[in-house]
């Protein structure tokens, strides 16, 4: 979803030869062959088949595989999105290669170190000789970490303009069978999944949730494994198989509500307008709370329950879109990176 633009508005350049490698950190089918298929992204030209693991087993395997990719071609810079460990371990390798590192999506901090995803932001965004913000608090965040302005580039988010090219055939999608009104969930975040009396708080809450508002959940496979080993009784809420980003387009924006602990879903709901509640503390995405749609819940169930009340009463949060969320952003970080390429 982040690729695909940059890598579409590349395209535009002659002078630009692009190099896609695929880590293969994502390896469910349906998590990512068809990303690639609806956000028509060519086929990689090299898949790392990297695979799950650890924090550093996955790391290490993704820095010892792209080693020898990055020695053959030596490419003039090397692009990593956002925050996971295929970012970290590439700019890692870069770096020691001395290759330029451009990071996409930086400058995002949710000031919580227990996060892994926020090590690895921090450690990428250091590394990195250009950094391309979504937004104006990734900006601050860098130039008070001492980063020179020059490097700092305002680009607009780069999901946004995936969303808003997709937006059309997720409005045209079927929606046989939904509910008139319902409560779309999403969860992953190791912080609510991987404690089982966590996981368990937050599956109750849902189900207090059903009681009100028919509840959606596109599970995710490291949810559903612990889910299992609760036994719980779940069969008011939906459960469904992870979606393809057009159908979970689809949900999303015919959403009463959207819960939820990813980072990125914090901003699709934002630029749809459609109320999100967000299973976390805090957010490395505050622009979606200070100007958008979203409200942080925690895993209080009291706040998660008021706050559902007032949606259905009709005096939901409301949000506008932040600036430069406007589809650009590939095209902005083109034009940067082709001016800052060798001569």
């Amino acid at each position: 979803m982040k690729a695909a633009p940059l890598m579409r508005a590349l395209n535009e350049h002659r002078d630009v030869r692009q190099s896609l490698v695929h880590t293969g950190q994502h390896y469910d089918s349906n998590m990512s062959d068809v990303f690639f298929s609806q956000l028509a992204i060519p086929a990689p030209d090299v898949n790392l088949e990297v695979g799950s693991g650890s924090h550093a087993r996955q790391t290490a395997e993704i820095m010892s595989r792209i080693e020898p990719v990055l020695l053959e071609r030596r490419p003039d810079v090397v692009l990593v999105y956002g925050d996971v460990n295929s970012t970290v371990a590439a700019a890692l390798v870069c770096s020691k290669l001395l290759i330029p590192i451009a990071h996409i999506e930086a400058g995002l901090r949710s000031f919580d170190r227990s996060m892994p995803e926020e090590v690895n932001r921090i450690v990428t965004d250091r590394l990195a000789d250009l950094l391309f913000t979504p937004s104006a608090d990734g900006d601050l965040n860098l130039q008070a970490e001492g980063v020179e302005v020059g490097k700092i580039h305002s680009v607009g988010n780069v999901m946004i303009d995936s969303l808003i090219r997709l937006l059309p055939s997720a409005i045209a999608s079927s929606k046989d069978g939904l509910p008139d009104q319902y409560a779309l969930v999403t969860l992953h975040r190791p912080s609510n999944v991987d404690d089982s009396g966590t996981l368990q708080s937050i599956l109750e809450a849902l189900l207090e949730v059903s009681a009100q508002l028919h509840v959606i959940f596109p599970v995710h496979p490291r949810t559903r494994q612990r889910m299992a080993t609760l036994g719980m009784n779940s069969t008011n809420l939906h459960l469904l198989e992870p979606l393809p980003y057009i159908e979970f387009l689809a949900l999303q924006r015919r959403a009463k509500v959207v819960i939820t602990d990813s980072g990125g879903i914090q901003e699709e709901t934002t630029y749809l307008g459609v109320p999100c509640l967000t299973i976390r503390k805090n957010t490395e995405r505050p622009i979606t709370v200070d100007l958008g749609t979203n409200v942080l819940v925690g895993q209080d169930r009291n706040k998660l329950r008021s706050e559902i009340t007032k949606i259905l009463e009709g005096k939901a949060k409301p949000g506008v879109i932040p600036p430069l969320w406007d589809g650009h952003a590939g095209e902005r970080i083109a034009q940067i990176l082709c001016q800052h390429s060798p001569q």
